[in-house]
């Protein structure tokens, strides 16, 4: 019974989004209640969310799963956080401010500095000019880069109205089809969702 309920107010909630957009009258009914209303479900899911990563790190720490370590320095670190957050405020100088740009930031750049040596080292093995279409890739992405710099694209000539143009001609082009191709799957997912046919947001397995 619950699921059906699920299912009409999926379906006719989808319903309405949709000629939401076709009638001005249902898209302001929708910007002043609809909208107002998925607020408050996001606020409810967003405790609820939280409340599932605190017992999924709890459940961790207690059964001394492998790598527990990390769940205690992830769950102290939200737990000192949310609480110098709502006691101390989150303004510039708050200490709240100060754990963040000490820990938080540097953190941040030592990840994505360590992604940069991965994306380098899968380019590496990815543009080996083994067949027509790596080594379109791989001189593709030597011009680019030898565009984006500097020191090249000052002094070798032409090299920066080429980089435009594999951007703007080709690379658009793909890009629009990609889009295109996930423009259709959202329609089709979000239709199989309407529709109850995809019901894996209930619990079950979707089939």
């Amino acid at each position: 019974m619950k699921d059906q309920i699920a299912l009409i107010l999926c379906f006719a909630f989808g319903v309405f989004a949709i000629f939401a957009y076709f009638f001005p009258v249902l898209d302001e009914l929708n910007k002043e209640y609809v909208i107002n209303w998925t607020l408050i479900i996001f606020g409810f899911s967003m405790v609820l969310g939280i409340v599932s990563l605190l017992k999924s790190h709890v459940n961790k720490i207690s059964r001394r799963s492998k790598g527990y370590q990390y769940n205690i320095v992830a769950l102290l670190g939200f737990l000192g956080m949310s609480f110098f957050g709502f006691v101390y405020g989150i303004d510039e100088k708050s200490f709240f401010q100060y754990l963040f740009f000490t820990l938080q930031v540097p953190v941040q750049a030592t990840m994505f500095s360590l992604l940069a040596f991965f994306i380098g080292s899968a380019t590496f093995r990815a543009f080996r000019a083994r067949t027509l279409e790596a080594t379109l890739l791989l001189a593709a992405a030597i011009i680019v880069m030898l565009g984006q710099v500097p020191l090249t694209s000052q002094n070798i000539p032409y090299i920066t109205e080429f980089k435009d143009w594999i951007l703007d001609v080709p690379n658009t082009a793909a890009k629009r089809g990609i889009l295109i191709g996930v423009g259709l799957g959202l329609i089709s997912t979000a239709m199989k969702i309407i529709l109850g046919i995809e019901r894996t947001y209930l619990g079950g397995t979707g089939d």
